[in-house]
């Protein structure tokens, strides 16, 4: 598939990528919005996921899986430390690496978090059907596999 012509007629409704943007920031304006009350930004909010589903990342997964800068995420995670929202330990199987993990009061805000972002998510996807939500994901996953060969 290619982009059939250089036209900025209906260029944007055409666009995948415009809508991928305008999807994110309004997802971020939104959950921040939500979640700001609870002294959560952005970056937080997504080093915090990130430990949710995988008790233990390095700092460099973490950056990986919350689509943040290295530099960024060193930054949070040591913010988060002196919170008291993370601690780190030596990886088992390989003493190079320092992994992080949410201590109990990190995974207290994040399930207090969490149901800002379910509000948002029932309220986006309430007339999606659960196949729906599995294509979309499916086709957002094969597009993210794609860019990140190129």
């Amino acid at each position: 598939m290619t982009v059939k012509q250089d036209s900025p007629k209906k260029f944007k409704e055409n666009w995948p990528f415009f809508w991928v943007s305008q999807i994110n920031a309004a997802y971020a304006n939104a959950l921040e919005r939500r979640i700001k009350s609870y002294g959560i930004d952005m970056p937080r909010w997504r080093a915090m996921m990130s430990l949710y589903e995988d008790q233990y990342l390095s700092v460099s997964e973490i950056a990986e899986f919350s689509a943040q800068k290295l530099n960024t995420t060193t930054k949070v995670v040591q913010r988060m430390m002196s919170d008291g929202l993370v601690s780190t330990r030596v990886r088992p199987n390989d003493g190079r690496v320092t992994e992080v993990c949410l201590t109990n009061k990190g995974e207290k805000l994040r399930k207090e978090a969490f149901t800002e972002a379910q509000v948002i998510f029932q309220n986006t996807f309430e007339q999606f059907s659960e196949a729906d939500l599995a294509a979309l994901n499916t086709t957002l996953s094969k597009l993210h596999a794609r860019l990140k060969k190129l």
